[in-house]
């Protein structure tokens, strides 16, 4: 891929009040792919999203999306601007319906990529539950919402943290299953994941972080070969 682009991150430095969590980490994520972003508990992957997304606003360097510099803008300018962010703990509405939930997705704009019917009909587990509430709804299940509630919003670029933590194999499975599907509509996708397998069934590309640093980059293929990148870093064997 020769083309710009769409997501620059340019030597960003984030901290929670006086602890610097990220130390100039730089990464980019061109249209249509899905990049990787691994590390161990700590090295800052949640923090590189949530910096992406608004939520935190980094001390130094810059982050472009589609050419402009989006680096202090608040988190709900940046979610207009096509950038969903789907936390680890998915920020459910618990008291309302599925449907509801996925309402609220498409609230504030008409530009989603999905409508809630279209969303519904590709996820046949969400049709038959659409008047349970969330909070009555499997970890597997509560996923496939957050990132249905995503994509019937403005989503150019989808930020996802954590998406299989803590589900059983076959949820896994079927959240994979859900991730190529967007990549198959040419959604990029920023992927956050400890779950080293996930990232190399799904991903193009990949990112190595340590202790808020970027230690590696490289294509899905490379790391899955380089034994001594999973094991200082990531804490696996080879695979």
């Amino acid at each position: 891929m020769t083309a710009e682009p769409i997501l620059s991150v340019d030597e960003i430095s984030s901290s929670y009040g006086s602890g610097l969590v990220l130390r100039g980490a730089s990464l980019n994520v061109r249209d249509g792919e899905v990049v990787g972003l691994l590390g161990r508990n700590g090295a800052g992957k949640t923090t590189t999203l949530r910096s992406i997304a608004g939520v935190l606003t980094p001390r130094e360097g810059t982050i472009k999306f589609e050419g402009a510099d989006i680096t202090d803008r608040p988190d709900y300018e940046i979610s207009t601007r096509g950038i969903s962010f789907v936390p680890e703990e998915r920020a459910m509405f618990p008291d309302l319906t599925v449907h509801e939930n996925l309402q609220m997705g498409a609230i504030e704009d008409n530009g989603g990529i999905m409508t809630i019917d279209e969303i519904l009909d590709w996820m046949p587990r969400l049709a038959e539950r659409q008047s349970l509430k969330a909070s009555k709804l499997s970890g597997g299940e509560q996923q496939m919402l957050a990132i249905g509630r995503a994509l019937v919003s403005k989503t150019d670029l989808l930020l996802l943290d954590e998406p299989t933590e803590g589900l059983a194999p076959q949820i896994v499975q079927d959240v994979i299953e859900t991730i190529e599907s967007i990549k198959q509509r040419g959604i990029p996708i920023l992927l956050v994941e400890q779950n080293l397998n996930t990232v190399l069934e799904v991903a193009d590309r990949v990112y190595v972080l340590d202790q808020g640093k970027i230690v590696y980059e490289g294509s899905v293929d490379e790391l899955e070969a380089d034994d001594s990148v999973q094991e200082q870093y990531l804490g696996v064997g080879g695979t």
